[in-house]
């Protein structure tokens, strides 16, 4: 077997030296079934298959992680140290690799201060771009900054002074506090006798000192002279001292008419004498203290305190429990010093807190200097008041108590900062400008407005900045490009790598690795083309041809029809999923494939389809209206969702379909029925929501984010589980409780691993490795309870089992199997009952939250909210879908989807599309109504035209 092996590897070899390959030979990882395959270097290649076939296995898991794994061994030993040993892929052999970059959906930046701008490196040139070439305004006259040489003012002096007697002053403090009495000192010291505070020369005495309370202004008076050309050289001699003890900036007062004017070596406003520091890079970035907004630390989002949410019911009193965030009265400080508050302003705690004076409500919530006289039982004494926002606000910052800063959260809400207006930047910053604009009001527009600036911008500066400016404009308008290249046009610079859907972040790191132009690099890219719609699919497909005709190897886990169709090699895994997947069953040309005779082939050329329904539902009758919304781009729209029917909103990326539902409908409903802290977006008004009594937001999140949690726990059925082991006999008469079947506590549990069947080892800078247990060897639980069988099975086994498995098992036993059933009905029935939520895809964990939805006892008034469910399914993954999503709607609930995909539009009862641009040119409501209808009206809608190719398809197939 070894030598055959051995042989096999050696052929690999052969072939990369002449057609080049990248071979994989023996792969075992997760579900692949000891496959080799072949995929040709320097191709666009494109491996597809059912959700669950071993996609993600060979592409991420094994081809990924072997060459991240020889990346790690070229480090010296050293370093090595720190990172652990990267275990080997379960795979014989790996030739023809390339350095390997992955780009993946999950790992979208969540840090607040991460923004397209800094992600794809543009913001950093245009910080560049104002360092250099920017031109300065004061914040305080609007007036253009002047920069002069000592040369330039003193012939400026001369010229403006002449015959003119002038005072010669250096500004050593502008509008602060202090009494200065120590200056006054050190000033005298150096030898200056008068100084001019607060517009008013004076001589400086023994001891002199000014009101510490009030704003100063103070002056050295260096010289005192009448300005002549005689006098040259005095008057430099005293201009460098000035420029010396005023840190580069200078005032002269002329002695008649008391008119003030500023000269400085730096930056410097002329008529208000303010001074800039000499501009950098960082100056411009709100992640630096240079540079950003000293309120919002460079956020552009403050925290404030709602006071709704603080005082409900203002009829309440404070002793009644009128300030939520305290509760009833108790016998404690706080309750104390607001009775003394409210004495003081001749209420009492027991007064309606709509009844207390204003000034007393403010000094409850934010304190006050005055020292308070607590007298009561208990004690006598003064002391200060903080304030309730205080006491909430220290709650949210202690990092040490999750639970304290989710109860601070609830009365805390994300208000724009007032004083960047969250732009990020502090002033200075801000008044820099090319071409009339800031830099945050460039990052304010959208990639396609910017680049059109970008390209015209050198007829609005000077020919000194076009100088400076040439290779910095030449970088930015590259990288532009390769963003609108990617379909990516309607993002804005400022926007948060957060609030980005997994299809965009993988777009703008993909725009990112063009511009690096890199060469001879194997890219591995999970579903590039989520969240992008049809119209905007050929210039991703172009995006991944010019990155493999740059000499580089591209590997697309992809199912989307027109990728395949474009690709040069496409590698089909199958035939199903999960146990029943794992292989390869074709390799080869998209031609070649069409004729293959496999399930994606089928759905390819026709022969298998997702049918369009034969009849439209009509609805119950009722509507949810939302009028106003005006959130993002919205422009101020107002939509009815009629009840009862498979809803689809459409739209090109960018158009306000996810502003409309995922932030401002769902976070609206969500807030009525379960009082959720997060805010919707701006809307008018909201009616009907009486007709439905709750919402479900069935999104691709993991199930869980540790191994302990699985489809089982998820969905509850392993607390059946568990109780019928309780009933069993042997557990009887071991008096075995619900909680000895438990992997979650002690009793039966494996210690060594504490029930998790994995012992976790911590890689430092990669993501932690999980290795089985020594003693459980991946089972959980201890010796004794895994004795305990129920018809020859451990609880361990039950959990081994897959969904399929477990539906033949558990027969007899209703209560349990109505829950797996579910599951099995959704296309899960290769995943098993215990299988870490980790491992499962965003396709398959959010079937397991549907399944879970259709075991729960219907009420028919359910609305689901759905955003972009095909991500991550395969033709036939999507007809199983549509089939349990058919089945909810059947019963009476309503379903909303964000879809781009034509099976799901084609399906829908109802279509609501947005556009008919992204961006800016988006937010408008362009039609609604059923598919049909939406095809034969007349509108500027970019969905139209590829839908009625769909439904022309779809009727020609039925006739055939």
């Amino acid at each position: 077997m070894n030598e055959k092996r051995e042989n096999s590897k050696m052929s690999g070899n052969e072939k990369i030296k002449e057609r080049g390959y990248i071979s994989v030979l023996g792969a075992r990882v997760h579900n692949l079934k000891n496959i080799d395959i072949d995929i040709p270097r320097n191709k666009l290649s494109v491996i597809t298959g059912m959700s669950g076939s071993g996609k993600s296995s060979l592409a991420f898991d094994t081809i990924f992680a072997e060459g991240q794994r020889r990346y790690i061994e070229t480090f010296s030993a050293y370093a090595r140290n720190f990172l652990g040993n990267i275990e080997r892929p379960d795979v014989d052999g790996i030739s023809g690799l390339s350095p390997v970059i992955s780009i993946e959906q999950k790992t979208t930046n969540r840090n607040p201060r991460s923004t397209v701008g800094t992600t794809t490196e543009v913001y950093d040139f245009m910080r560049l771009l104002y360092a250099r070439a920017g031109e300065a305004y004061s914040y305080l006259s609007g007036e253009k900054m002047v920069k002069y040489t000592e040369e330039q003012i003193l012939d400026l002096i001369l010229k403006d002074y002449k015959d003119r007697k002038t005072y010669i002053l250096a500004p050593v403090v502008r509008n602060r506090k202090g009494h200065y009495r120590e200056l006054f000192e050190q000033i005298r010291k150096k030898g200056y006798l008068n100084v001019r505070v607060d517009g008013k020369l004076k001589e400086i005495a023994h001891g002199m000192k000014l009101d510490r309370y009030k704003m100063h202004s103070i002056e050295i008076v260096i010289d005192k002279m009448l300005v002549s050309g005689s006098e040259n050289q005095r008057l430099g001699k005293s201009l460098r001292i000035a420029m010396k003890q005023g840190d580069g900036l200078i005032m002269l007062l002329d002695a008649l008419t008391d008119e003030v004017r500023y000269y400085s070596r730096r930056l410097m406003c002329p008529v208000t004498g303010l001074s800039y520091s000499e501009p950098a890079p960082h100056n411009f970035s709100f992640n630096s203290p240079h540079g950003a907004c000293s309120r919002c630390k460079g956020l552009g989002t403050v925290n404030i305190l709602d006071m709704d949410k603080i005082v409900p019911d203002p009829a309440l009193s404070i002793h009644g429990g009128g300030i939520v965030a305290l509760g009833k009265y108790k016998n404690s400080m706080i309750f104390w010093q607001i009775d003394a508050l409210c004495k003081k302003h001749g209420a009492t705690i027991n007064t309606p807190i709509r009844d207390l004076p204003e000034d007393a409500i403010d000094e409850i919530m934010n304190g006050t200097d005055e020292r308070l006289h607590i007298n009561n039982e208990y004690s006598s004494y003064m002391l200060s008041y903080e304030g309730v926002a205080k006491y909430i606000l220290m709650q949210q910052e202690d990092e040490a108590s999750a639970s304290a800063q989710r109860w601070a959260e609830q009365f805390i809400s994300t208000s724009v900062c007032p004083e960047c207006n969250g732009q990020r930047l502090n002033r200075e910053a801000l008044h820099y400008r090319i071409g009339g604009k800031n830099i945050a009001e460039l990052s304010e527009m959208d990639v396609s407005e910017l680049y059109e600036w970008m390209m015209s911008v050198e007829e609005k500066i000077s020919g000194q900045q076009k100088a400076i400016a040439a290779e910095i404009l030449k970088e930015v308008r590259s990288r532009l490009k390769f963003l609108l290249d990617v379909g990516l046009d309607y993002l804005a610079l400022n926007r948060s790598s957060a609030s980005l859907s997994g299809g965009e972040s993988q777009r703008i790191r993909l725009a990112t690795q063009i511009g690096s132009q890199l060469v001879n690099v194997l890219y591995i890219l999970d579903e590039p083309s989520i969240g992008l719609h049809q119209r905007d699919n050929m210039r991703l497909i172009n995006s991944l041809k010019e990155l493999r005709d740059a000499g580089n190897s591209v590997i697309v886990v992809e199912h989307d029809k027109e990728t395949m169709l474009n690709a040069d090699y496409v590698v089909d895994m199958g035939p199903k999923a999960g146990r029943l997947g794992g292989e390869v069953v074709f390799a080869g040309t998209p031609r070649e494939m069409l004729m293959s005779g496999t399930l994606t082939s089928a759905y390819l050329n026709g022969l298998k389809s997702i049918e369009i329904p034969a009849f439209r539902r009509k609805g119950n009758g009722r509507f949810i209206t939302l009028k106003g919304a005006s959130g993002n781009n919205l422009k101020d729209i107002d939509v009815s969702f009629p009840l009862g029917m498979l809803i689809c909103v459409t739209g090109v990326s960018g158009s306000g379909k996810s502003s409309l539902i995922s932030n401002t409908l769902q976070p609206l409903l969500s807030r009525h029925f379960y009082r959720s802290i997060e805010s919707p977006l701006p809307y008018r008004a909201v009616e009907g929501i009486e007709h439905i009594d709750k919402i479900v937001n069935v999104d691709q999140a993991p199930i869980g984010r540790l191994p302990r949690s699985n489809p089982a726990t998820y969905t509850g059925v392993f607390t059946d589980i568990r109780n019928l082991f309780v009933e069993l006999p042997e557990s009887k008469i071991r008096g075995y409780k619900p909680g000895r079947f438990s992997f979650n506590v002690s009793g039966g549990r494996c210690e060594t691993c504490k029930g998790n069947g994995y012992k976790t080892i911590e890689m430092n800078f990669l993501p932690d490795v999980y290795v089985p247990c020594e003693d459980c060897h991946g089972k959980r639980y201890n010796r004794e309870t895994l004795e305990v069988r129920f018809r020859g099975k451990s609880i361990a086994d039950v959990l081994d089992m897959t969904i399929n498995m477990a539906v033949e098992f558990f027969e007899n036993v209703p209560a349990i199997l109505n829950r797996i059933k579910v599951l099995q009905d959704v296309g899960l029935g290769y995943i098993k009952l215990g299988q870490p939520s980790t491992t499962l895809s965003g396709g398959e964990s959010q079937r397991v939250k549907l399944a879970t939805e259709l075991s729960k006892r219907n009420t028919g008034k359910t609305l689901y909210v759905l955003d972009e469910p095909t991500t991550g399914l395969h033709f036939d993954d999507i007809r199983v879908l549509l089939g349990v999503l058919n089945k909810l709607v059947d019963k009476g609930n309503t379903i909303i989807i964000i879809e781009h995909n034509m099976d799901i539009i084609k399906s829908a009862d109802y279509i609501i599309d947005m556009g008919p641009e992204g961006g800016r040119g988006g937010g408008y409501v362009i039609f609604t109504g059923t598919p049909e209808r939406f095809v034969a009206a007349k509108t500027k809608s970019c969905t139209a035209p590829f839908l009625r190719e769909e439904l022309k398809a779809g009727k020609a197939q039925i006739k055939h």
